[in-house]
């Protein structure tokens, strides 16, 4: 969840000794950071390292070599191969030798802590780009305890509205030939949600080629086990805080495992359970056991965020089985509920691009990011060229031919040619400033249906849409304190709520998958629930909650 955005970011691997050894200002002979230089045709060249898995753009690349000429700057960048963030950064801190630039990811207290890093705030006002680039408030959430700001978030950043044209996150899911056989009815409820697969099931015992379907999975694995425990926050529709609730008037955090919902939906899948609805196999599947049996097409619906089983739905349209696919649903426990699945991008304050005290050319590399904010230059990063890369109607508006389409999904075509090169700087989404066009092509509407294989194409036509978001309510501009789940992911058990949270996340893992399969629900629920009490201090849990969300709030007001 935390990382969504950085786990679709570009895919690879890089030697790590690329980000290792000698440090800014050094010979460029050495495969280390090389620091700032200038190359014959004037363009400045920065060294970077992001500390996540990457692929290194080819320097002849097309995009990255008409963005150098235009801005007159470019980076060199390297990715985190082999080791783990926190390790590759912890090297660099105790060497005190870095690149110019970096996104520590996991690692970025480190930095912070060693002072490794340059206050932005001390430049940026000749750099209008990035001190416009968010609002105050969210400006002041990036404050370190200092009262300085080192990062610059680079994703999530929505410009007017949200663009996005399918649900990364969470929802209950469902086949699109569940939905066709159905007549494509529109569900609401948990009871609309399961009386469909059970119906559908009951018609229809096995695929074409003879194999069993399957009506319901539940991914239980490892940290992964928010397919099953976290459900109820957005069946009393609630957004992805994932630790807790939050009461809007009294800004207070609440548990909502042992909530009436809880339990209600609790019951419900040990119902479906019973049924044979529920995979038998379902609490002893690994994550790539889960991947493998979505990929057959067998099973109907499920709980899960898609970036985790977008494997499966490649796999899918692969092998032909476009049908087979899934529709993101807004399923609620009780009708009148307003759900909100769909949130606009998480506003991560916990990481960033940063400037380095290694840079031996801080103004330089602040006029590149502030120019790679240009909205010229972000029509560039993520449209490519005008006339090769995408057209412009009399309307204004952007679109691709099927040629330019089909290149934009060539791998070889992207590495070489257009892909943004930098992906990992900061960066709009959302509706361009020119009011007509989306930042970028996939959250363009017309041309996301366009590029839709017929199977999908089907289904947005018969309920009349044009995305997959629009199965879903429309996101919600987010609460000074969300996402909540940013907090308690740097929790330790050296805490009294931080030992509370590491106790209930074993109690779930332990009760609920018996509380969905126990014969008798209610006795092994009042079991769960005596269990839980006894070894969860849920007051000390929610009061740390609640201090932080009120704390991000007065942080937001500018009143800490």
């Amino acid at each position: 969840m935390k990382r969504a955005r950085a786990m679709l970011a570009l895919l690879g691997v890089m030697s790590l000794v690329a980000v290792m050894g000698t440090g800014c200002g050094k010979t460029a002979t050495t495969t280390a950071s090389t620091g700032q230089q200038e190359s014959a045709d004037g363009i400045k060249e920065f060294s970077m390292y992001i500390a996540m898995p990457g692929t290194e753009i080819p320097e002849d690349n097309r995009l990255y070599n008409e963005i150098s000429k235009r801005i007159g700057a470019k980076a060199k960048i390297t990715f985190l191969t082999g080791q783990t963030a926190k390790e590759s950064i912890g090297t660099m801190v105790a060497g005190g030798d870095y690149t110019d630039l970096i996104v520590g990811s996991d690692g970025t207290s480190l930095l912070i802590d060693a002072g490794a890093l340059v206050p932005i705030d001390e430049y940026w006002d000749n750099y209008p780009n990035i001190k416009n680039f968010i609002s105050e408030s969210q400006w002041n959430q990036m404050r370190a305890a200092d009262g300085h700001i080192y990062l610059i978030p680079e994703f999530g950043i929505i410009n007017d509205h949200d663009m996005q044209t399918y649900h990364n996150d969470e929802a209950f899911w469902i086949q699109n030939r569940v939905l066709e056989w159905a007549g494509y009815p529109k569900l609401n409820t948990l009871d609309e949600y399961f009386d469909l697969i059970e119906r559908y099931i009951a018609e229809n015992p096995t695929m074409d080629d003879g194999l069993e379907n399957i009506g319901y999975e539940i991914l239980s694995d490892d940290w992964r086990y928010y397919c099953l425990e976290n459900p109820p926050l957005f069946l009393d529709g609630y957004p992805n805080d994932g630790c807790c609730y939050v009461d809007k008037e009294t800004l207070t955090a609440h548990n909502y495992n042992t909530t009436d919902t809880a339990k209600a939906y609790f019951k419900k899948l040990n119902e479906e359970y019973q049924k044979g609805i529920i995979d038998p196999e379902t609490f002893t599947l690994n994550y790539d056991q889960y991947i493998a049996k979505l990929s057959t097409g067998r099973v109907c619906g499920m709980v899960d965020q898609y970036w985790n089983f977008q494997d499966a739905e490649k796999s899918l349209v692969t092998q032909g089985l476009d049908n087979c696919t899934y529709v993101p649903v807004g399923i609620v426990l009780k009708d009148g509920t307003i759900e909100r699945y769909h949130s606009e991008p998480a506003f991560d304050t916990s990481n960033g691009l940063s400037i380095t005290t290694s840079c031996k050319d801080i103004e330089g590399a602040l006029k590149m990011i502030n120019d790679l904010l240009d909205p010229e230059i972000q029509t560039l990063r993520y449209w490519g060229m005008e006339g090769i890369d995408y057209e412009v109607g009399e309307d204004g508006l952007f679109y691709r031919t099927d040629e330019q389409r089909a290149n934009a999904l060539d791998k070889n075509y992207r590495i070489n040619e257009f892909v943004d090169p930098y992906a990992n700087f900061p960066h709009h989404e959302g509706m361009s400033l020119d009011g007509i066009n989306a930042y970028t092509p996939d959250q363009q509407p017309s041309e996301y249906y366009a590029s839709q294989p017929e199977a999908k194409k089907k289904i947005l036509d018969a309920y009349g849409y044009q995305t997959f978001t629009q199965f879903l309510n429309e996101s919600q501009p987010s609460e000074p304190w969300y996402p909540m789940w940013s907090c308690t992911n740097s929790w330790t058990a050296d805490t009294d709520y931080g030992l509370a949270k590491v106790n209930m996340d074993e109690v779930k893992h332990e009760w609920l998958p018996k509380v969905v399969m126990d014969s008798d629900f209610e006795s092994a629920w009042d079991q769960y629930m005596k269990v839980f009490n006894e070894r969860v201090d849920i007051e000390a849990y929610e009061n740390a909650l609640t201090e932080e969300v009120r704390r991000r709030v007065a942080v937001a007001n500018g009143e800490q």
